[in-house]
């Protein structure tokens, strides 16, 4: 029964390992740039695909999705076909976007050629603004297959406004042209929201090394050097991504996160406790964690005004999400569990195995060969 139940679970895992990764539905991006001369631009990119397919923020990944078939087919399109689809389909922007009483004219439509089918493909579509008036205005994302970021720079370049918008959402008011720029604390909430939602609920390979950090022991104090490694670490790599300095491609940090999550569970496996080396190993791999967290701010972007500001918030968001993660896993099995003797044997034996394997799919997953 216990062999059957862990076989269960690992199947689960498994297909959410799955969905995390290989149709991943990431945020639009919605950048609104206003003229020296008045007007404005806003360009959304976005995984047009989806939304013409029809699937909706509530599926995480394509492949959940009843249209995934339609979605699959529309990915494979050439860009001249996919731009020819989008003018017939009268892909427009009130269908994704309004702006107060704004008129938004597609002006230009930049669809990446095929690629790799497995991953989703980003186009910006540019629209004109015209009719914007008042001192400030609200943005509302309709787009129904993601959330989005907004971004809101003003004629100098200046970022005057940026917030995470779920489908539906609408943001708050922001300065029109020569309004005042955003606020330190505004920033400082959007960011932290931003960083969070990383962690909980989009960052599932994330998650799952944290659980095999704790799943070594359930003692405070190897618990606390392990995180306090991987959280010096990712803040020294997020800082020196998001500013180039150091910039790794994404298909190499990706399977070494992944293959960074083997690691720990087969460490978990093979001792029984804390080793000497292990902070030391897991501030290696807190360093790989931060390239990946830095590619998602390199996304979003920092405020030009509260650079510091937006990084440290998105960093803090990290960490509160990791710090649930450890808590959630306190409360189900720790605080209960922990002290029993047979808790290596029934808990962190098989729970290492299903999360290890998991990890190991996604390497595999990562390099191509999946």
């Amino acid at each position: 029964m216990f062999r059957r139940a862990c076989f269960i679970l690992f199947c689960l895992m498994l297909s959410l390992a799955h969905a995390g990764h290989a149709h991943e539905l990431r945020p639009a991006i919605l950048s609104l740039v206003y003229s020296d001369t008045g007007g404005a631009t806003l360009a959304i990119d976005m995984n047009v695909e989806a939304a013409l397919a029809g699937i909706g923020a509530e599926h995480s990944d394509t492949t959940d999705a009843p249209e995934a078939a339609l979605y699959d087919r529309l990915r494979a399109q050439d860009p001249e076909d996919l731009i020819a689809q989008i003018r017939s389909d009268t892909f427009d922007a009130p269908s994704l976007v309004t702006l107060d009483d704004a008129t938004l004219t597609l002006r230009d439509l930049d669809v990446p050629a095929v690629g790799d089918i497995a991953l989703p493909r980003h186009s910006i579509l540019t629209f004109d603004v015209s009719g914007l008036s008042g001192e400030t205005a609200r943005m509302m994302w309709n787009g129904a297959s993601s959330a989005a970021i907004v971004r809101v720079d003003g004629a100098a370049g200046e970022q005057l406004h940026s917030e995470f918008l779920q489908s539906g959402g609408t943001t708050a008011a922001f300065p029109v042209q020569t309004g005042a720029p955003q606020g330190l604390w505004s920033v400082f909430a959007n960011y932290l929201v931003v960083g969070f939602e990383h962690i909980i609920p989009k960052g599932l390979d994330h998650i799952l090394f944290v659980v095999g950090l704790f799943l070594l022991s359930t003692r405070v104090g190897p618990l606390l050097w392990q995180v306090t490694a991987f959280t010096l670490a990712h803040t020294v790599t997020l800082a020196l991504g998001t500013l180039g300095l150091v910039s790794i491609p994404a298909s190499i940090v990706e399977p070494l996160i992944a293959l960074s999550i083997v690691y720990v569970c087969v460490e978990n496996i093979a001792v029984r406790q804390m080793t000497p080396w292990r902070p030391a190993i897991v501030f290696a791999f807190g360093l790989l964690h931060g390239l990946g967290f830095a590619g998602v701010l390199g996304e979003v972007g920092l405020s030009g005004e509260f650079l510091l500001t937006s990084l440290i918030a998105f960093n803090i968001g990290v960490e509160i999400g990791q710090l649930l993660v450890i808590a959630i896993c306190m409360m189900l099995v720790g605080i209960w569990f922990g002290t029993k003797s047979w808790y290596r044997s029934v808990i962190v034996v098989p729970g290492s195995l299903i999360v290890g394997s998991i990890g190991l799919f996604w390497f595999v997953e990562r390099i191509g060969f999946v």
